[in-house]
């Protein structure tokens, strides 16, 4: 919460929840409201951000908004410049379903392999759309960097599935 509140602007909590779907969904996490709220109380509870309630334009209901302050300012730069850099933790579905192909039909590993190809194109092209729609925006610069990134490794899922279906074809060719 405090690095989406770190590009400066006021958020309520669904506009949060909506920019973390724009961004971290790629390849961190995209929390749930409850999650949202709950860690917007504990934060500023500690000091971390403060919250007023703003008029809305449209006559609904007054919206809670989140700001940064400079003691969580402080916090999460230091967090992005001395944490230690954890490596990935690969929990890939995909992969144990092939571990166990031995106990699948052969067409049901290619329906997975099909599935999560599938699945990785879309998710790239939603990167793509998201990456055009960030251009021009400077404070946005970094997180478009991880956009590409989306975008470029989810290409490579699809062609490893690709490259998986390929294989397996061979393993077919070679069975008596």
């Amino acid at each position: 919460m405090l690095g989406l509140l770190s590009f400066g602007e006021e958020l309520s909590g669904y506009d949060l929840k909506k920019w973390s779907d724009w961004s971290l969904r790629f390849f961190y996490w995209s929390p749930s409201f409850s999650q949202i709220y709950g860690e917007l109380k504990r934060l500023e509870k500690v000091g971390y951000v403060t919250s007023r309630m703003v008029a809305q334009e449209t006559g609904n209901r007054d919206k809670r908004v989140y700001s940064i302050t400079g003691e969580g300012m402080d916090a999460v730069r230091t967090w992005a410049r001395e944490s230690p850099v954890e490596p990935p933790v690969l929990k890939h579905g995909v992969m144990l379903r092939i571990w166990l192909g031995h106990l699948l039909e052969t067409q049901q590993v290619r329906d997975v392999l099909g599935t999560h190809r599938e699945y990785a194109e879309q998710m790239r092209q939603r990167a793509e759309v998201d990456i055009a729609g960030a251009r021009g925006e400077e404070a946005w610069a970094y997180p478009t960097l991880t956009l590409k990134w989306a975008e470029r490794y989810y290409a490579s899922e699809r062609d490893l599935a690709d490259s998986m279906l390929a294989d397996l074809e061979e393993l077919e060719r070679r069975r008596p």
